[in-house]
């Protein structure tokens, strides 16, 4: 059974399943198409299923001719059939993994999915888990789930752990271009999942455990996390010295060693940095011990919104108007720049935050049309607004939240009455420099 699989993926015969069709999981199937393999995409929402089974991406970044050819030429089928599962020969996991309302792990989306697996589950499949979590899940949640279809991890089927690591909007790092690290159940386990994962990517880094391949993701954010608090904590310090922290960093970057320049923002976006310490701060207080810089770092990014805010208000006061009743235009919902992804975008919390205030919202990104639904956030039906010197002029306060490489700073500073800059953005505009404020 071992040698037939690893056969099926060195011919590139192995169909390759991936549960969780979105930011991670689509870049996945592209990556094993592109190697030659054929895959099957799943997800639970239809809309999604519809669009990609027209031949449409909902993704910038995949091209509608890509994913059209690749289902005329039978290399991908989109489904939400999950008895087709028992189809492929490797099922890789990508669905989402966030926190609940006291911060803990919501593994639900997980669990639900194999449970899926294992109503399908047939001997000789291998099943890797993408999705980020705490240290255990793959062997105490998953395989305990798995054991109901009556066959043995190691023995009937396989199972491996390997981070998701995308970057999205960064085209040198493409999921094919991208190092995977991957941690196996068992030395079988580990084997099979070097031999599919190396077949499509650049390099595969073998650990020895899933939870070493679980911990390095943790690890990877926390570090992240941290160092981005440190940064907005002396951006608000710096602020009061009348010290522009975005130079501090440029000077400091130049030394040729023992540094790595972190910048500061109005909060944490993206699925991974804002969530993924805290489940290993979580798992420290189920074996009663504390994380101490990461709950800090937590709260300091968590607040950075609410730092925006008072400094919208400040920057209101100085023009003789207050937040309540002043028009408010918020430049960039995705989370990052040039990218079409809202997930956890600190932008989400700022409309909240100045509505309730009393503000007049609206706002513009050219890579979202309309505000989606969050779990977290309760914000009105919006559509991005044309981005024109009427409007911009028309606006009490232009606040940018995202620098997207689209805007024209130079007209949005000549032609708004006051612009709130949490990106430094505007560092090379030089006229009209009176109505920018940093934040």
């Amino acid at each position: 059974m071992v040698e037939q699989l690893s056969e099926l993926i060195r011919d590139k015969k192995a169909t390759v399943g991936v549960v969780g069709l979105g930011y991670v999981g689509l870049p996945l199937v592209h990556a094993f198409v592109k190697a030659g393999y054929r895959s099957i995409g799943f997800d639970v929402d239809p809309a999604k299923v519809k669009l990609l089974q027209e031949g449409k991406s909902y993704i910038k970044h995949f091209s509608n001719d890509w994913i059209g050819e690749s289902i005329t030429q039978g290399k991908f089928a989109p489904t939400a059939d999950m008895a087709r599962l028992s189809e492929a020969d490797a099922i890789l996991i990508c669905v989402p993994t966030p926190l609940n309302s006291s911060r803990d792990p919501d593994l639900s989306y997980i669990e639900s999915t194999t449970e899926e697996i294992a109503a399908q589950l047939r001997p000789g499949q291998l099943i890797v888990l993408e999705s980020t979590t705490y240290p255990g899940t793959t062997r105490d949640v998953m395989v305990p789930i798995l054991s109901k279809s009556g066959l043995e991890a190691g023995t009937d089927y396989f199972m491996a752990y390997s981070p998701e690591r995308e970057d999205p909007g960064n085209a040198q790092f493409s999921a094919h271009a991208i190092p995977k690290v991957v941690g196996g159940l068992d030395p079988i386990s580990l084997q099979l999942a070097t031999e599919l994962y190396s077949a499509a990517v650049v390099e595969v880094i073998p650990v020895s455990s899933c939870e070493i391949a679980e911990a390095c993701k943790i690890l990877e954010n926390t570090y992240r996390s941290v160092n981005i608090a440190m940064v907005n904590e002396l951006k608000c310090l710096f602020s009061e010295l009348d010290i522009d922290i975005w130079e501090v960093i440029d000077a400091a970057k130049t030394k040729p060693f023992g540094f790595q320049a972190f910048y500061p923002g109005p909060g944490l976006g993206g699925h991974c940095i804002p969530i993924d310490p805290f489940y290993l701060s979580w798992l420290a207080r189920k074996h009663e011990l504390s994380t101490r810089f990461i709950e800090l770092a937590g709260e300091i990014n968590g607040s950075m919104p609410r730092y925006v805010v008072s400094r919208v208000a400040q920057a209101l006061n100085d023009h003789r108007k207050s937040i309540r009743g002043s028009k408010i235009a918020i430049l960039g919902i995705a989370y990052k720049k040039d990218i079409d992804d809202p997930r956890e975008s600190p932008s989400f919390k700022l409309i909240e935050l100045l509505t309730e205030a009393g503000a007049e919202i609206s706002y513009n990104d050219p890579h979202i049309a309309s505000l989606p639904a969050m779990r977290s956030y309760s914000v009105p039906a919006l559509d991005s607004q044309a981005l024109t010197p009427d409007y911009v002029a028309s606006q009490d306060c232009i606040l940018i939240a995202t620098d997207h490489s689209a805007y024209d700073y130079e007209s949005i500073v000549q032609h708004a009455k006051l612009v709130l800059d949490t990106r430094n953005a505007t560092k090379a505009v030089n006229s009209g420099r009176e109505k920018i404020m940093k934040a």
